[in-house]
């Protein structure tokens, strides 16, 4: 499958290289064809279309390269153990253990055409600054490959985020009392996963005010998307309230 995002005309000659890798492969092929307009977050946008775009159960060429740009991404944003856990391993990504440079290689030898994104170049995006800027400046520091390094990272603080997931999920996030006992992290944690809107968790603000009301410190708290968390009984329960006219 090639997505076309419309918005560099080189998009058809991907297309048809894809195209012509299918066929030599055996394989169906499609292109899907957005039409997205330049500006800001363009990444972001474009990102969200492709994944609406193409479903949840494709692989994707994801390598090691990606995995530690974007373990380095989410630590420019400020994240914790998920967000540098990064991308992770399963069919969905059947390469990310190889290296960008070792793909190539492999197109190579199979007698594949590799298609070069222009805009994988372009200074205005953060990945590429990071690709291009950061990790050579990484490794030159460090004197070594810090790619290397960054996926070992992930690898290590995804296991250890998926074992307090685990141990958060055993927690009541409507039992006040059940929140106010538990470790910190565990508490907030199930917080998250007990409030999670449109794929995303309360960012840590919303954690800290959702415990205020657990511990009677707060009586109810506002969330983002019209929710309100509410305490009765020492039962917390989640409100939609309405919007306001104006």
């Amino acid at each position: 499958m090639h997505v076309h995002h419309g918005l560099r005309e080189s998009a058809d000659t991907d297309a048809e290289i894809a195209g012509a890798t299918a066929e030599l492969l055996g394989v169906d092929f499609r292109s899907i064809r957005l039409h997205l307009d330049d500006g800001p977050n363009l990444e972001a946008r474009a990102r969200e279309a492709r994944r609406a775009a193409l479903g949840h159960d494709v692989m994707t060429g994801h390598t090691a390269d990606d995995q530690a740009e974007t373990v380095l991404l989410a630590l420019l944003r400020g994240t914790g153990a998920a967000g540098i856990g990064a991308i992770g391993p399963g069919w969905r990504h059947p390469i990310l253990a190889l290296r960008r440079a070792e793909t190539h290689v492999l197109c190579e030898q199979l007698g594949l055409t590799v298609a070069h994104d222009p805009t994988n170049d372009d200074p205005r995006f953060r990945r590429n600054r990071i690709r291009h800027e950061l990790l050579p400046l990484l490794d030159d520091i460090a004197e070594r490959d810090v790619a290397n390094l960054l996926t070992r990272t992930a690898d290590l603080l995804r296991a250890d985020d998926q074992f307090l997931e685990e141990l958060a999920a055993g927690i009541d996030p409507t039992d006040a009392a059940a929140l106010v006992s538990a470790p910190r992290v565990l508490a907030a944690r199930a917080i998250r996963q007990w409030l999670e809107h449109d794929g995303y968790p309360p960012d840590a603000d919303a954690v800290r005010r959702v415990l205020a009301v657990a511990d009677g410190r707060a009586s109810a708290c506002e969330l983002t998307g019209g929710r309100r968390v509410e305490c009765h009984d020492d039962r917390l329960r989640l409100v939609l309230t309405p919007p306001t006219n104006r």
